[in-house]
């Protein structure tokens, strides 16, 4: 026989005091670990939900992001050139492939509104005509494209309001060389920070010398596809990774963004479990503290339903419902109180390439999901030892008690 529900949930609102100071222990934590969660969750959205499987990444051998690759110029052109895995359709006859060579590299910019010091890594991208019909996610917004040949840049949406000189008719000094900034666009994903010029005139001014990627998009019937056990995907990576005359490591664009989440990913998870861990031993005390103190100025009633025949087990279970519910609510206040932040923009520093992102706080369902159930878990930690307390008190002697 189970100790009645309503008996459970009345000694929560008799130690109202005691409650409310669990409630906020616990809800304060979760606010700090679905903050850090969020956090988490929006810059891996930024880059996994925008990654393309038809766009395949070429780099050189044995590196894992744009910065730790270069190509010589007619390596790139034999990729492109070569490559039947690549669609075609540019080109006024329709037939030329759809590939183009890509640099990549950083500049320090100043941050709006900030000093001299107040700098950051912004990414700058030299591309081809031929990128915009591969990314056609890419949309101006304001201006226009740069002319190919020309100092001219377009900006990502996300710069105008973190980086100096960053507006349509700006002027940015790369290197030594200055770019007039003649648009403004649009995209979903990591383009939104970027720089984008024209490949030959950003390479020579940040001294690059040579393409650090080449993009193409994959003809329909090589696109990577996981369900199959022969994936003609998985054939052109193998074949590129030996080839004696373009080797290359060959990753899909979805699968190659993944890979810039892994440092900072790990950090954030990193954090938010020490945050956690520290004011999560709080809350438990807390926790435990006050189930101590309902066992104790409930004894005489536990002695009264031991007498009457209640077994140990329902008074076990009844003491850990009651701290269940009170990792419940502490989880849901938290959550609400985290609730603010979601869609606030930040930014932070890609460990991966060491350049700023900017993305907004997420608060998804597997976040709260998540903060939900280690609110529990500290509400049945902080309960448990309690629960086990009262389960063990002999009839007469909690009957004695007063």
């Amino acid at each position: 026989m189970l100790v009645p529900l309503r008996y459970t949930f009345r000694s929560l609102f008799v130690r109202k005091s005691a409650t409310v100071l669990t409630l906020l222990g616990l809800a304060s934590t979760v606010a700090v670990l679905a903050g850090v969660l969020a956090l988490r969750a929006g810059f891996t959205t930024l880059f996994a939900n925008n990654g393309r499987d038809d766009v395949a990444l070429f780099l050189r051998p044995g590196a894992m992001s744009e910065n730790q690759s270069f190509f010589r110029r007619e390596l790139g052109d034999r990729l492109i050139k070569t490559l039947p895995e690549i669609a075609t359709g540019s080109g006024n006859d329709g037939a030329a492939p759809l590939a183009a060579m890509s640099c990549a590299s950083a500049a320090r910019l100043r941050k709006l509104g900030g000093t001299g010091r107040d700098e950051t890594n912004v990414p700058i991208r030299g591309v081809q005509a031929e990128t915009f019909l591969i990314y056609d996610q890419v949309k101006l917004v304001e201006g226009r494209r740069f002319e190919p040949g020309n100092d001219e840049v377009i900006v990502g949406k996300k710069l105008g309001n973190r980086i100096q000189d960053c507006k349509v008719g700006d002027v940015l000094t790369l290197n030594t060389t200055p770019f007039r900034v003649v648009g403004v666009f649009a995209a979903d994903g990591p383009f939104d920070t970027e720089v984008w010029g024209d490949f030959e005139r950003i390479g020579a001014a940040l001294q690059l010398g040579g393409p650090t990627s080449v993009v193409a998009r994959l003809r329909a019937d090589v696109r990577d596809d996981p369900a199959r056990d022969d994936d003609p995907f998985d054939r052109l990576a193998l074949r590129l990774k030996d080839d004696k005359e373009t080797p290359a490591t060959v990753m899909t664009d979805r699968a190659y963004l993944l890979k810039q989440t892994e440092a900072l990913g790990v950090i954030l998870l990193f954090l938010g479990g020490a945050l956690s861990v520290i004011m999560g031993l709080a809350a438990v005390f807390t926790a435990t503290n006050t189930m101590l103190a309902a066992v104790a100025g409930r004894t005489r009633e536990i002695g009264m339903l031991l007498s009457i025949g209640f077994r140990p087990l329902p008074i076990f279970l009844s003491f850990v419902l009651e701290a269940l519910l009170l990792g419940l609510l502490g989880g849901a206040i938290g959550c609400l109180l985290a609730l603010p932040i979601n869609g606030i923009e930040t930014g932070t520093t890609n460990f991966n390439t060491f350049t700023e992102v900017a993305f907004a706080f997420r608060l998804t369902p597997d976040v709260l999901g998540s903060a939900i159930t280690f609110s529990l878990l500290l509400g049945l930690l902080g309960g448990a030892i309690p629960a086990w307390r009262a389960a063990r008190l002999a009839p007469t002697e909690a009957l004695r008690r007063r």
